[in-house]
């Protein structure tokens, strides 16, 4: 049986792709959907109803192998429209057998109480083995019912194409293929594999917020337990980014966020008007060794007032 450190770190798992599908959730929808630009009005937002969803469905995760990251989203269509989408991810070693029901049940039960069209994706992050469903059929004395849904294999591109790609979820799905990888290979090996997926994210143009975000689910989801390993990690996306990017520092900032219970997301200008936190966050990065300037531009604090710390 899996003890208990070990259930605490695959629900951290978990929660950590849930949360890089929610960030990324524009980009994950043009990739599933190459017409997503003529379809979809950005512009407008997305929003999340996990409360919706908990309301519809309130056991879908009390399941003892219930490895799920589901979403619903609403989002705007540039025909006026609002729609639906529910995303199902199945996580890695899933194999519910009647997954395609559960899915088939989740879109009419959203259906029926919203009154709205709701797209089904499922997304499947186990092995190349794991059982992908992408059709419910029931059939009773000449009533047929047939409900079909997209599905996603992280395995359904290999790494090369994903590296090709110009899209933030590609990297994701990599990085769910190297995160199968943890315990069947050496750490060192593994550590090298993350940095691949690094190294393809600095070379995107993508935004500076973006960017930081993603290196920390890249760390923390293909997890290596090795303090030299992690420290060569954060050593080279220093050198890569030319000293813009201090892993250690960011996780400084991380913990901070949670423990003042804020979102995680943008890293730099959120301390604006969070004196007391933005405080606490200098007189970390000071015992760290952080210059004065640095501190100041990080924290958006005055150069006096860091030296007073």
């Amino acid at each position: 049986m899996m003890n208990e450190y070990a259930i605490a770190l695959r629900k951290k798992s978990d929660e950590l792709l849930k949360g890089a599908l929610e960030a990324n959730f524009p980009d994950f929808l043009r990739f599933v959907y190459p017409d997503a630009d003529q379809v979809v009005d950005f512009s407008k937002g997305i929003q999340f109803m996990d409360k919706e969803l908990f309301a519809i469905i309130p056991n879908r995760e009390r399941r003892r192998d219930g490895r799920r990251a589901d979403l619903l989203a609403k989002l705007h269509l540039k025909n006026g429209t609002e729609k639906w989408v529910l995303l199902n991810v199945e996580i890695e070693g899933g194999n519910d057998v009647d997954f395609e029901k559960r899915v088939y049940e989740y879109n009419y039960r959203i259906r029926d109480k919203h009154k709205v069209s709701v797209a089904t994706i499922a997304v499947f992050t186990g092995g190349k083995s794991q059982r992908k469903p992408r059709v419910y059929r029931d059939e009773l004395l000449g009533t047929v019912l047939s409900f079909s849904y997209l599905t996603y294999h992280i395995f359904d591109h290999d790494q090369e194409a994903l590296l090709k790609m110009n899209n933030p979820f590609a990297l994701i799905a990599l990085a769910c293929q190297k995160s199968l990888l943890e315990g069947k290979i050496p750490e060192k090996q593994l550590g090298e594999e993350r940095l691949i997926i690094a190294k393809a994210l600095l070379s995107h143009n993508y935004d500076h917020d973006r960017i930081t975000s993603f290196l920390i689910f890249i760390k923390n989801f293909i997890y290596i337990n090795n303090e030299d390993i992690n420290c060569k990690f954060d050593q080279l996306i220093s050198e890569l980014t030319g000293g813009e990017i201090n892993m250690g520092i960011l996780e400084i900032v991380r913990m901070q966020d949670r423990r003042d219970g804020r979102l995680e997301g943008k890293l730099e200008g959120k301390l604006e008007g969070q004196h007391e936190a933005a405080l606490k966050i200098a007189a970390e990065l000071k015992k760290e060794g952080l210059t004065v300037d640095f501190i100041a531009k990080t924290t958006k604090l005055s150069l006096e007032e860091i030296a007073s710390l």
